[in-house]
């Protein structure tokens, strides 16, 4: 099997980086923004056919939240017409997609985790191009999984984690936002899962399990409660105080409870997800190595 993996140097490409070598059988083909432009359909189908690939796992995107308000079309191309290219080239191929979403979607004032059927309203335009994107590419191909996740994490790239480490150390106080909840995410609980979806569609018809599904780790916390745990778990003598949202106005609305319901994802792929503390302990292990 052939496996195509967009966006490879963010946070859940690198990760699948890493899991590689546990699947010896399968092909994997990595490109990032620089060796592959999903915007651009002709060098997608090029690609496909070159590596006769079978299964697309979509890691790019444009996630700069705040950048997006005033980054319209740069936001639009990437998550909008880039994923649908790959849908395309996917269903040519009859292929299977795996596209990575949001927690973002759903800005709605319920306070029960979000299941897949809820009513999406996007806050924002990262958000309104997400939820665009996952639409295109159900739409495009009839072998298209969308996970959407929350608060993504890892020992790769630019986190909430990694640069709490680093203010950590430098300063004796923080603020940190304590009425926004949610759920943190390693991203290698998220690679793995979805390397583990694709060795269950292998074996079966791809169309049965198409659709959107919810993963993140389990487990509920705010970003102060967060910013704490980190603190704890690494001995950091940072002292941290919590704020509203309105203390920290920022270009573009986040939600304030985002929780996502996994009865679906874990009952359909047999999953086993770990609590976010237990991940983040795994991911500190990592960064400290």
């Amino acid at each position: 099997m052939n496996i195509l993996i967009t966006g490879a140097k963010g946070q859940v490409g690198s990760e699948l980086q890493v899991l590689q070598n546990q699947y010896n059988t399968w092909n994997f083909y990595f490109f990032d923004k620089n060796t592959l432009d999903i915007t651009n359909q002709k060098a997608v189908t090029d690609i496909f056919d070159k590596q006769e690939i079978n299964v697309c796992i979509n890691c790019a995107a444009y996630t700069a939240v705040d950048k997006a308000e005033s980054d319209q079309a740069t936001a639009r191309a990437v998550n909008v017409k880039g994923a649908e290219n790959l849908a395309k080239a996917c269903a040519a191929r009859g292929g299977i997609l795996i596209h990575y979403s949001t927690d973002y979607v759903y800005h709605g004032t319920q306070n029960r985790p979000f299941v897949e059927t809820d009513a999406t309203s996007p806050g924002g335009v990262y958000a309104a191009t997400k939820l665009e994107g996952d639409e295109r590419v159900l739409a495009v191909n009839p072998q298209t999984i969308v996970l959407r996740t929350s608060w993504v994490y890892s020992g790769f790239g630019h986190n909430f984690v990694k640069t709490m480490l680093r203010l950590g150390k430098e300063r004796e106080q923080l603020t940190v936002i304590f009425d926004q909840v949610g759920t943190p995410t390693y991203a290698r609980d998220i690679a793995a899962a979805t390397l583990a979806i694709v060795q269950k569609l292998e074996h079966t018809k791809a169309e049965d399990f198409s659709g959107i599904y919810h993963f993140s780790n389990e487990g509920v916390t705010s970003w102060y409660d967060f910013a704490k745990a980190i603190f704890d778990l690494e001995n950091i003598n940072c002292r941290v105080l919590p704020i509203e949202t309105k203390d920290y106005p920022t270009p573009a609305a986040r939600p304030h409870f985002s929780v996502l319901n996994k009865a679906k994802i874990k009952a359909a792929f047999d999953l086993k997800i770990p609590h976010w503390r237990e991940s983040l302990k795994d991911c500190l292990a990592v960064l400290n190595e």
